[in-house]
């Protein structure tokens, strides 16, 4: 069906983004197609997970063995957004959800008493107008846990199926954000853990629910011996994708995780991070909040007992 009717047509499973979007006309399509059928279920292994797109944030965020092996990723699905729109949205839309600004974001008529913008109906970047590219920020929670754990999609499509890792999946542009086609729908989730793997996911945002990241970290750390034999560390919503660290990778590899190599960690892992103001707060303050939320993810994913080894 996507593939017959073309851009005029758009898929729908929670629908807890799509909808108050179409609210706003911010998408103009005239046909929903309903992803209900999608299978709900989590397939263990034992050093990885397969989940199906249709499982629900708030399933997620309590199964067992998510919360056991792959912590991080449980705990960054139980802080999407708040209890009744976790109860509807799945992991599949979360790692599809669109970009967000501040300018964008509004109703109908704010956007056109301001001129429109360049994502939807508009020519240039509110928040950049030399620019000729759009900076709406990626505000997905699950995805930088998903790719910090090796995370790779099942993609199904009218040619059929595909595989894509989940760091591919998505472009450094605010308005094609995604790779994956019109007419192509995730259909699971696979997450790997080697042993030792430690897991945390830390979200900063104005409220405690609802509220869309203005700054997140997802770190997976694998220790060997008390040193670090591997690391990701991925950022969410200060770029218009989910931002690696691979300076901070690069310099924790090989050392203990102490209160000082977690700072320094922090520290180049902030660098890459540009926030503009375009999204909730000020962007000056948000640059310097990366650094504590990495410092914070690093610690709790090194305070984590042994049951959380994977």
């Amino acid at each position: 069906m996507a593939a017959e009717l073309g851009p005029s047509a758009m898929f729908v499973a929670g629908g807890t983004d799509l909808y108050p979007k179409l609210k706003r006309r911010q998408f103009e399509v005239d046909t929903l197609i309903g992803l209900d059928f999608l299978s709900r279920g989590v397939r263990n292994g034992s050093t990885e997970c397969v989940i199906d797109a249709g499982v629900t944030l708030s399933a997620a965020s309590r199964d067992p063995h998510l919360n056991s092996a792959f912590f991080g990723y449980a705990e960054a699905a139980g802080l999407v957004s708040s209890p009744p729109l976790r109860n509807a949205g799945t992991i599949g839309g979360n790692l599809c959800v669109d970009t967000r600004c501040n300018y964008y974001d509004m109703t109908y008529e704010w956007r056109k008493a301001a001129g429109f913008c360049i994502k939807k109906d508009g020519d240039i970047c509110l928040v950049a107008p030399s620019s000729p590219r759009c900076w709406a920020v990626s505000s997905s929670d699950t995805a930088p846990v998903a790719i910090a754990l090796d995370g790779v999609v099942t993609l199904a499509g009218p040619d059929g199926e595909r595989e894509l890792p989940v760091a591919e999946l998505y472009r450094d542009d605010g308005i094609e954000y995604m790779a994956k086609r019109h007419d192509e729908v995730v259909t699971s989730l696979r997450l790997r853990a080697e042993p030792g793997t430690r897991t945390a996911y830390v979200k900063l945002r104005r409220r405690g629910s609802i509220d869309f990241p203005i700054a997140g970290a997802a770190v997976a750390v694998r220790l060997d011996g008390g040193a670090v034999a591997g690391c990701r560390i991925v950022l969410s919503a200060v770029a218009s994708h989910p931002l690696d660290a691979d300076a901070a990778e690069a310099f924790l590899k090989g050392k203990a995780l102490t209160t000082e190599t977690i700072r320094e960690a922090a520290e180049l892992a902030a660098k890459p991070a540009k926030p503009l103001d375009n999204a909730d707060l000020s962007h000056f303050w948000r640059k310097r909040m990366v650094r504590v939320v990495v410092e914070r993810a690093l610690e709790r994913a090194s305070d984590q007992p042994k049951g959380f080894d994977g």
